[in-house]
């Protein structure tokens, strides 16, 4: 017996980044100097004096911070530009500090930045609770999914919808180390993350500006509109998770200062922040998502991967491995009698069913109700082979009649 469906394929482990070799300085003739230089203004260098025109010598944030400068040219005319480039890229290399780090992060790959601020009450000697950061992670990671979600559809709820599709454009998201479970910071690539940090950006301000607009008429009606900014239940959801335990919570979006600003947006903007005050609206604002959510008529095609009844007839439940109609991984379908038979005489020849339906919101759009018109489907020869090898390698889960329960997690 398989620990994974077949349909799978083994994931490649992606590669750490000590193994892309980010911990080695870049290339000085690939790095603009401006570019540098806005990279260390953002991460909270100073500039202290230097040649005017030619180059700026920066510090590094923090105390005990004045023994280290960098020269840094403000550009490519003068014969030692290449030089200081170099110097000052190594001594990065080497500082290992975060504000350091995240520098070469930026250089390395080319991100525009969200980062996540918590106040949280400090502990002995400034030591944090081991929860904080726990806290801090999973809510910058819901956050994060929530945005990329709002790039595939708006919705008030996706439950179980364009996860998978969302989850990748989150694979290649780096992520600094958190500070003391109270700053984190996620570098979204441009080429391939863009959207996502415009989308995330655009929901933020969408649901400050809701959640004062309850807060001051007592009103939810902006929370409507609200959702094509890209707002949504998983993302009041995730303001929740961060806000909570805390004084108070403020989250912004920089963009990468080589790829410029993205259509409609403000070269800069200041956090949006979020208060303990704000958790109820939010809160009853994620209650409304999931409750005014529509179920979705679909007609959808999917591969029978495992049956189930409490007797020889009657009707019976069917769990279908979605190939098209629906944006969900699997769907769990009740269906009559003949119905029922149709797609086991399916599923024994390797043969996917096409039935119609509403995708229930409850559950998380993981149910088909309201099923009927359960047709087989012809499909090529190679997807057939794999579905008869998926019946002959699994027969361990294909209870026809009387078998063991199975619930709906996909």
């Amino acid at each position: 017996m398989r620990s994974r469906p077949y349909e799978e394929l083994p994931r490649q482990a992606r590669p750490h980044p000590d193994d892309l070799a980010w911990h080695r300085p870049p290339d000085p003739a690939e790095v603009d100097p401006a570019v540098l230089g806005a990279l260390l203004h953002r991460h909270g260098w100073q500039r202290r004096g230097g040649a005017p025109g030619r180059y700026g010598r920066w510090t590094p944030p923090g105390p005990g911070a004045g023994g280290t400068s960098l020269l840094v040219p403000e550009s490519r005319a003068f014969p030692d530009s290449d030089d200081l480039l170099g110097e000052a890229l190594d001594a990065l290399a080497r500082s290992g500090t975060p504000a350091a780090r995240e520098v070469l992060i930026s250089l390395a790959v080319p991100s525009d930045e969200i980062r996540w601020w918590r106040d949280t009450p400090g502990g002995p000697v400034g030591a944090a609770p081991w929860t904080a950061d726990e806290q801090l992670r999973a809510a910058a990671r819901q956050m994060l999914l929530a945005g990329a979600l709002a790039t595939r559809a708006r919705a008030g709820y996706y439950g179980a919808r364009h996860r998978r599709s969302a989850a990748a454009l989150l694979q290649d998201v780096l992520v600094g180390p958190a500070a003391e479970g109270r700053h984190l910071t996620a570098f979204v690539p441009v080429p391939t993350g863009r959207p996502l940090a415009v989308r995330l950006h655009q929901a933020l301000n969408a649901a400050r500006e809701a959640v004062d607009y309850r807060r001051a008429t007592g009103g939810m009606d902006a929370f409507d509109g609200a959702v094509e900014a890209g707002v949504s239940r998983e993302l009041t959801e995730a303001l929740a998770v961060l806000v909570r335990g805390t004084e108070g919570a403020r989250i912004a979006v920089a963009w990468a200062p080589g790829a410029g600003v993205p259509e409609g947006c403000a070269p800069s903007a200041e956090p949006v922040e979020f208060s303990p005050g704000d958790l109820p609206v939010l809160r009853e604002a994620a209650a409304r998502y999931l409750r005014e959510e529509p179920s979705v008529p679909v007609r959808v095609t999917g591969a029978v991967v495992r049956m189930r009844r409490s007797g020889p007839g009657g009707e019976g439940t069917v769990r279908l491995r979605v190939l098209a109609g629906a944006d969900v991984p699997h769907v769990r379908v009740t269906l009559d009698e003949e119905d029922y038979r149709i797609a086991g005489h399916a599923h024994l020849v390797g043969l996917p069913v096409r039935v119609h339906g509403r995708l229930e919101r409850r559950g998380g759009f993981r149910r088909l109700t309201g099923a009927s018109g359960v047709v087989p489907v012809q499909v090529e020869e190679g997807e057939r082979d794999r579905l008869m090898k998926s019946l002959q390698e699994n027969l361990d889960f294909f209870e026809e009649a009387c078998g063991e329960a199975y619930g709906d997690e996909d």
